[in-house]
């Protein structure tokens, strides 16, 4: 492999910050994926390392500089997403593609993609603003969205998350639980702090819930807030109503990112309340800005006997469903 040194030209310090990011946190980005080192020194932005590698990320700075002479916003996000999409892949030395970078939500600790539809999932996220990820349990929707939040939080791209549930009942009453209203709630989202406990350092989780840089609440809190330069995860949105996943997805605020997680196939509504995310999904296939990734039994990676289990459920509905049909 041999070695380059690229130099390209800035007109504005706003320009450099933009295409660096708060903290230099697209430079470091750039050097995650491609071993490139950035330097930014006499109105240039220098680009030292293996030519091939500093080649893709050339073309990338250049057509965020292009748009932005142009006319066109551009903020560091962007020049962020830009990267993600170009670089996602990392090249060997004939520059053919290889797989996608690992998330890395705690410095070396990776979180992989472990099936083709994670892979596509966590690719989702990179292309979008709005994400839907859709399937059973187990196939990692939730967890693997905290780890991009808190990656994204890390890199600069945001600077708050929340993660969002509905407090809704699988077969259990809030009113039997005891103690007060956030006591009864707790329980609904343990599973959000879970992902959390996993992902981050006991300290670091502390300090970021204390000072509300992460914020864990039930979607009754979301009416009425926007939510600016924060990544926002609805988890379970299969039991939202039609009016609660609008409310919820209209929350999006300048240089915010949203994931809503759900199965559709787990409603614990009332049989005569329609599922917010169901109807989302048929609503926004088509909408720009909006990425839908559907994931399914062979992208659980629980114990292996859950995809059985959950195969076995979904035979048995088909077949009784259709018995139904033809009585």
């Amino acid at each position: 492999m041999s070695d380059a040194d690229i130099s390209i030209a800035v007109q504005s310090v706003d320009e450099a910050r933009t295409l660096l990011g708060p903290l230099d946190s697209n430079a470091r980005l750039i050097r995650e994926l491609h071993g490139i080192s950035v330097l930014a020194r006499d109105g240039s932005v220098r680009l030292l390392g293996d030519a091939v590698h500093a080649g893709v990320v050339q073309g990338v700075i250049e057509e965020c500089l292009r748009r932005m002479r142009a006319g066109h916003k551009v903020s560091t996000q962007d020049v962020a997403i830009a990267l993600r999409k170009t670089l996602g892949m990392s090249l060997n030395e004939a520059g053919e593609p290889q797989p996608e970078r690992p998330v890395r939500p705690t410095g070396s600790n990776a979180v992989r993609a472990r099936t083709e539809g994670q892979q596509k999932y966590l690719e989702c996220m990179d292309k979008h603003d709005v994400v839907f990820g859709v399937g059973p349990a187990g196939t990692g929707k939730t967890y693997l969205a905290v780890a991009k939040a808190i990656e994204t939080m890390k890199e600069g791209g945001v600077r708050r998350l929340v993660l969002v549930r509905p407090a809704v009942e699988a077969g259990e009453k809030l009113g039997f639980l005891p103690g007060d209203f956030q006591a009864k709630i707790d329980p609904y989202l343990r599973p959000m702090h879970d992902a959390l406990s996993d992902l981050l350092d006991p300290r670091t989780r502390a300090r970021w819930l204390e000072s509300e840089v992460v914020e864990v609440c039930p979607l009754a809190y979301m009416r009425g807030r926007t939510l600016n330069q924060a990544f926002v995860i609805l988890d379970e949105a299969q039991n939202t109503t039609v009016p609660q996943m609008l409310m919820f997805l209209t929350r999006l605020g300048e240089g915010s990112r949203m994931v809503v997680t759900g199965d559709p196939s787990q409603v614990d509504l009332p049989g005569n309340v329609r599922s917010g995310l169901a109807d989302a999904l048929r609503r926004l296939e088509n909408v720009d800005g909006v990425g839908i990734s559907r994931l399914g039994v062979g992208d659980i990676v629980r114990h292996q006997v859950v995809s059985r289990i959950v195969t076995a459920y979904d035979a048995y509905d088909r077949k009784h469903s259709k018995n139904d049909s033809d009585s």
